[in-house]
Parts: structure tokens; sequence; C-alpha cells
């Protein structure tokens, strides 16, 4: 028996330097909207699950690369939180979406931008942070050489010295926040999401699943939906 091929993007393009991924729902708009950021040494196209998992809820789902990436130009750096911003504000002007619903959604680096980027742009009205890489561990990655991403650690090191995740996460609300994560996760351990949950307020919501990795949950199609339509509720 042949299968269907997964479906593709209905747009690729370049902004600012970011390489990015348009994926449209069939249903009729106005759509909610959610930005995808990978993690550290990953690309676009590694989550491209979840974006036909979003289309396929009625989300538009934009994923790109970040700097020290892919495609895109340039290195990662505190600019980060702004690109992810200026992504949300993009595909808030495409036809069709919803530009007062669009949400980030990220894993481990992406889920430290997510927080961070869903604490200070206005274009972000939401956030789903997936094993959430805190400034420490980033910051050890960094000095170990561990993360496999062209960094600008000289403005880096010192941005990521004087802020705090837990704070970021507690000045997202009253935009929603949900956490997921893997008990079973030893590069980010889940202490830090019940952390970053304890301290961060209303609506937020918490899933901590049993056993797992470091990558497991970000490709759970089951937590995906759950995410999705928990986040979906509260805008």
């Amino acid at each position: 028996m042949e299968l269907p091929a997964p479906s593709a993007p209905q747009r690729s393009g370049r902004s600012d330097g970011l390489a990015y991924d348009l994926w449209l729902p069939d249903d009729p708009p106005p759509w909610p909207g959610v930005i995808v950021v990978h993690g550290a040494g990953s690309r676009r196209q590694n989550h491209a699950d979840f974006a036909r998992l979003a289309r396929a809820g009625g989300w538009a789902a934009l994923s790109y690369d970040q700097r020290g990436h892919g495609a895109s130009d340039g290195r990662f750096s505190p600019a980060a939180i702004a690109d992810a911003g200026a992504m949300a504000r993009l595909l808030g002007a495409v036809g069709g979406v919803d530009a007062e619903r669009i949400c980030v959604r990220g894993s481990s680096l992406g889920g430290f931008v997510a927080i961070h980027a869903a604490a200070s742009e206005r274009a972000i009205a939401g956030a789903i942070a997936i094993c959430p890489a805190p400034e420490e561990l980033l910051l050890e990655g960094i000095r170990r050489g561990r993360l496999e991403m062209a960094a600008d650690e000289a403005a880096l090191v010192p941005w990521l010295e004087r802020h705090d995740l837990g704070e970021a996460a507690a000045a997202i609300g009253p935009k929603p926040l949900i956490l997921l994560h893997a008990e079973g996760d030893a590069q980010v351990p889940v202490d830090f999401s019940r952390r970053i949950h304890a301290g961060a307020a209303d609506p937020k919501k918490l899933i901590a699943v049993p056993g797992g990795h470091h990558r497991s949950v970000q490709h759970d199609a089951e937590l995906q939906g759950e995410a999705l339509r928990w986040l979906r509720r509260r805008l």
C-alpha cells in the first residue's frame, strides 16, 4: 500500500536573512498562528511534523531557521528574541491569519526563546515551551563547546548572565504558557520546568511525562495536540 506524501509548506522564503516555511490550514479563516522555534544544532525541517499537525488542527504555522542554523544568515545572539517577534509579525500579516492570536512554540533552546519572546514581544499572545533550557545550561554548553551552532559569544554570554528564564516566565501573564517536559530528560532536568511553572502567572500548565528523553516530547503528536488545544481555548 502506497501512503500519501506528507503535505509540503504552502510557501518558503526569507525575511531579514531568516529562512522560513509557511503552512496554512484548509479550514476557513481566521486562523490562530504559531511560530515554530527549533533547538540548538537543529533546523526548521526537523519540526515539520509539528507544523503539519498544527495545520491539520486549524492553525497557521511558520517555522524558521534561527540564526547560526540552517539557511539563515548570521550567528545566534540576543537578537534571537526579536527575531521571534519579527516572525510573529510576518505570520500575522498573512491573509486569513488572526494577528491577535499568534503564539510561539519552541523546544530546548527554542523553548528558552519562546518564553523570553512571549514575555517581551507584543506580537506574541502565548507560548508552548518544551524542555526549555535555562541560561545556566546554555552558558555551560557555550563554554564547553557543546552547542552545535554559530554563536556571537561576545554578545551572548553577558546577556545570558544578566537574564533569568524564571523571571521571564513570570512576566508572560496574562498570556497563557504551557510547559511540556519528559521526566527522563537527562540534558535539561524536568525540575527546571517545575520551577518555571511554579513562578509563572496564570493561565499556565505543566505536563511532565514519565520516562522519555530530551527529544521525545517534541515529536509526540498526542502531547503536541493537547498543548495546541489548551492554548487555543485560552486565546
